[in-house]
């Protein structure tokens, strides 16, 4: 019998199948790649700069869809309680980037009580910049920022350079990349501190 999991399997695969075809996955941020200096919206700070947070520590950048998404909030419960302590531990930043509007967003950071930078990038600006957006009509209503644009499940760490070390990016989080996966690599950049 085909169950729920097995179809998603299907449509991530064909889904997979279809970003090879175009080579999307060929332009997507990747190691090796500058991250953009550009400011986002944090949700309670204002406008926060990339190159600022890098003077002071290496950068982790989840990106989701919007608050709302059942998927999203549960992986931001499940950093703010697996990732962010590590992360803090070894001089790093975690920001989470949702192409939503900051008044949507904050809901999720207050409700949840979430550690860590919660910022909107809401004309796509770094999400096109590191090539990980795509048109999903009827995005508009939860955005509330009259576009479409989502981005892909993307996990991005950057060293104090703003030297991309490692990118994940994937079609949908139903399978999330796990936090000790993202803390071992924080873990091999230059300058990090350690953990007591």
């Amino acid at each position: 019998m085909t169950t729920v999991q097995d179809l998603r399997r299907v449509d991530d695969e064909a889904f997979r199948r279809l970003l090879d075809r175009n080579a999307i996955w060929k332009r997507m941020v990747k190691t090796g790649d500058r991250l953009p200096m550009l400011p986002v919206y944090e949700v309670d700070l204002g406008p926060i700069h990339i190159d600022r947070l890098l003077d002071t520590g290496p950068l982790v950048l989840v990106f989701i869809r919007y608050a709302g998404s059942d998927y999203c909030e549960a992986l931001l419960r499940a950093y703010a309680a697996e990732l962010e302590p590590a992360l803090t531990g070894l001089g790093a930043h975690l920001v989470a980037v949702s192409p939503q509007a900051p008044r949507r967003l904050a809901g999720v950071k207050h409700r949840d009580e979430l550690p860590f930078l919660v910022a909107s990038d809401p004309r796509h600006v770094l999400i096109d910049a590191l090539n990980i957006g795509f048109s999903s009509p009827g995005a508009d209503r939860p955005l509330a920022t009259g576009r479409s644009v989502l981005p892909f499940a993307a996990v991005v760490v950057a060293d104090r350079t703003g030297h991309v070390r490692f990118a994940d990016v994937r079609p949908n989080w139903l399978e999330p990349l796990p936090a000790a996966e993202v803390i071992r690599v924080v873990r091999t950049l230059d300058g990090v501190a350690s953990i007591a």
